[in-house]
C-alpha cells in the first residue's frame, strides 16, 4: 500500500484495491478520490468495487476521472471542490498518483506559491515540472520544450511493445530506443484462460518490467496523453513531451467495462467473472470448483476484442470440469454471443460443435449483453431480429463469464494515427502508417484484419523491426506481414484445437498434420499450450528470438 503525503489534508497514490481501504481507513484517511477512468488496465478494479468497499469503511468515495495528461482546469477546478467539500483527510488516486498529484497542484495554483507546491510533490515523489510550462503557457503543452530525445520511441511495454525492441536489438545492438509504458508488471495474458481453469497459478502470468525490458532500452515510466506526428512528438502524462525518428504504437486496447450498466460493481462477486482480468481469472476458477448445479452463462461481445476464442475456451474448460465432478447434467449452460457464428474460420466449427453438443450448450447468436443485475443474478441481453427490431431478453444465473467489449485506448482514437473507427491506421503487410512514414503500429491497437492474439504479435515484431531498419537505411527490402494469428482453443482439460490462420481466414498450420491436425482436438496441441509456449514466449519472443516467426520480404524488394 503505497500513500504519498502531499500535506496534512491530502495524500495520492497508484492504483488501489479494494482491500486496501481498510488500510487508508486506518492511516487516517475519510475520504477517497478516483482520478483515473475504468477499463484503462486489464488488473485494474473499477471505481464501483472501491466505492462499495469505502462505503463499508464509513468513507466517502467521489469518482473524478481524468484522461492521462489531458487534466483540464475544470477538473482541477472540481479537484479544488471535493476538496472543501469531503471530510478530510483525502486520499486520491490513479494509476501511478501523477494525475492526482498534477489536480492537486493545479487546484492550489491560486493559493500557494509555486515552488512549494513542487517541492511537496517532489517529496511525494512526483516530478511535476510540466506543470510550470503548463501554468505559462495557459494550459497547453508547446510542443518544442522538449524532455527527452530517442531514435525510436515505442509506445506499450506488452507483448508487441517488448517484442519489437527486442527484435530491433537484435538487428541493431547499438541503436537509441526508449519504451514508454506506466505499468510496473507485464503480463503473459494467454495464460489467464488456464488461471481460470486451474491450471496456472497467477503469479506464473506475471513479472515486473524491468525483468523482462530489453538491456539498453530506456523505460519511461508514464502514460501517454497525446501524439503530435507533425512534430514527431509524444505528450506525457504531467505535459512532459517526447520526441523520436521512428515511433511504433502498440499500447493494447482498452477493456470497456462501463460500456455495460451495472457490470463494474458485481465484477468479482454475485457469481459474475471475467478471465479477461488478472485478479478475477482465479475467481473465475472458484465459482466453477463450488458450482455443483444451476445456470452458468458466457458472454462474447461484438468484434474486435482480444483473442476471439478466450469467451468460449473459458466455457468448454468450465463444463469439462463440471463434467469429470458429474454435475454436468445439472447444470444449465448458454454462450451469449454478439455475433452470428461460432469462430470466425470455419474450418475449425465441426470440431467445436463437437464439444458443444456433448456438453449441453445453448448457442445464442446475436446476443449482445446490455446489463447485468449482480445481486438478483440477472443479466440483460439484447437481440437484433432479422429486420432490425431488437428485442430483451433476461437471464437469470448462479456463474457469468463476461467479455467487455473492447475499443482503441482513448489516447489513440482521438489521435491524429487512427481511423474513423479510432484504431491506428496502417499498411496490412508493412504495418507503417499510412499517413506519417515515420510510423509503425503493431499488436492489438492497430486496424489490420487479423486477429487480435500474441500470435499475431510474434509474428508482427519482426516485421516492424525490420521495415523501421530499412526506413532508417539500416536494412534492404520490404517485410510484409500475412495476417498470421493463432487461438488454441482449450475444448477441455488436455486437449486443444488448434486453429492458425491468414488474413482472410485462410488455413495457415505451424505443423504438418500427421504431428497436430488444427481442425481436430489434439493431446499435443495441449502441451504446445501448456509446456512450450510459455517459455517461447518469455525466453524467444520477448529476448528477440524469431523462432518461427523470421519475417518474409516481398518480392522485388530482397
Amino acid at each position: 500500500m503505497d500513500i504519498r503525503k502531499l500535506n496534512e489534508d491530502i495524500a495520492v497514490g497508484p492504483q488501489i484495491g479494494a482491500q486496501d481501504v481498510l488500510t487508508i481507513a486506518a492511516a487516517g484517511y475519510r475520504s477517497v478520490v478516483c482520478n483515473r477512468p475504468d477499463g484503462e488496465g486489464a488488473d485494474q478494479p473499477g471505481f464501483a468495487e472501491i466505492e462499495q468497499a469505502a462505503s463499508a469503511a464509513g468513507m466517502q468515495a467521489r469518482y473524478l476521472p481524468v484522461e492521462s495528461g489531458k487534466v483540464a482546469d475544470a477538473q482541477a477546478q472540481g479537484f479544488g471542490e471535493l476538496m472543501r467539500e469531503l471530510p478530510g483527510p483525502v486520499f486520491a488516486y490513479c494509476r501511478t498518483g501523477t494525475r492526482s498529484a498534477t489536480l492537486w497542484a493545479l487546484s492550489q495554483a491560486a493559493s500557494q506559491p509555486l515552488p512549494s507546491i513542487l517541492d511537496a510533490a517532489r517529496g511525494a515523489g512526483y516530478d511535476l515540472s510540466g506543470v510550470t510550462r503548463r501554468i505559462a503557457n495557459g494550459g497547453r503543452t508547446p510542443a518544442d520544450a522538449v524532455d527527452a530525445n530517442h531514435e525510436v520511441v515505442i509506445v506499450g511495454g506488452g507483448a508487441a511493445g517488448i517484442a519489437v525492441a527486442a527484435s530491433l536489438l537484435a538487428r541493431q545492438p547499438r541503436l537509441d530506443i526508449a519504451v514508454i509504458d506506466p505499468a510496473d508488471i507485464h503480463y503473459y495474458q494467454p495464460g489467464w484462460t488456464l488461471v481460470g481453469a486451474g491450471v496456472f497459478r497467477p503469479a506464473t502470468t506475471a513479472r515486473t518490467m524491468a525483468e523482462v525490458l530489453p538491456a539498453g532500452v530506456k523505460w519511461i515510466k508514464a502514460a501517454v496523453a497525446a501524439f503530435e506526428p507533425e512534430r514527431n512528438a509524444v505528450v506525457l502524462d504531467g505535459c512532459r513531451v517526447v520526441k523520436y525518428g521512428h515511433l511504433v504504437v502498440c499500447p493494447g486496447l482498452k477493456l470497456d467495462w462501463n460500456a455495460i450498466p451495472g457490470l463494474a460493481e458485481t465484477l468479482g462477486r454475485n457469481g459474475v467473472t471475467s478471465n479477461y482480468r488478472y485478479d478475477l481469472a482465479p475467481y473465475t476458477w472458484e465459482l466453477v470448483q463450488s458450482l455443483k448445479g444451476g445456470k452458468a452463462v458466457f458472454t462474447q461481445p461484438p468484434m474486435p476484442i482480444k483473442c476471439a476464442g478466450a469467451p468460449q475456451k473459458a466455457m468448454y474448460l468450465s463444463a469439462d470440469h463440471w463434467r469429470r465432478q458429474g454435475v454436468l447434467k445439472d447444470i444449465d449452460i448458454r454462450f451469449c454471443n454478439a455475433g452470428a457464428v461460432l469462430f470466425g474460420v470455419s474450418d475449425y466449427v465441426p470440431a467445436l460443435m463437437e464439444y458443444v453438443n456433448a456438453y449441453g450448450i445453448q448457442l445464442q447468436f446475436g446476443h449482445r449483453l446490455a446489463s447485468v443485475d449482480g445481486p438478483a443474478h440477472r443479466a440483460t441481453f439484447v437481440k437484433a431480429g432479422p429486420d432490425g427490431a431488437q428485442e430483451e431478453l433476461v437471464l437469470p444465473f448462479d456463474m457469468l463469464h463476461v467479455v467487455p467489449p473492447q475499443k482503441a485506448p482513448d489516447f489513440v482514437r482521438v489521435s491524429p494515427l487512427a481511423d474513423a473507427a479510432g484504431w491506428v491506421d496502417v499498411d496490412p503487410a508493412t504495418l507503417r502508417h499510412k499517413v506519417h512514414a515515420n510510423v509503425f503500429a503493431l499488436g492489438d491497437c492497430s486496424n489490420t484484419s487479423n486477429a487480435k492474439t500474441a500470435a499475431a504479435a510474434r509474428k508482427q515484431a519482426p516485421v516492424v523491426a525490420h521495415n523501421l531498419l530499412a526506413a532508417r537505411g539500416e536494412a534492404r527490402g520490404a517485410a510484409h506481414y500475412d495476417g498470421y494469428g493463432s487461438c488454441p482453443l482449450t475444448v477441455e482439460r488436455g486437449k486443444i484445437v488448434l486453429a492458425e490462420f491468414l488474413y482472410g481466414g485462410k488455413v495457415a498450420p505451424s505443423f504438418p498434420k500427421w504431428l497436430i491436425d488444427g481442425t481436430r482436438p489434439s493431446s499435443l496441441a495441449w502441451m504446445l499450450k501448456e509446456r512450450i509456449l510459455p517459455p517461447v514466449y518469455w525466453d524467444a519472443m520477448l529476448k528477440g528470438r524469431e523462432w518461427l516467426a523470421q519475417p518474409e520480404l516481398a518480392e522485388g524488394t530482397r
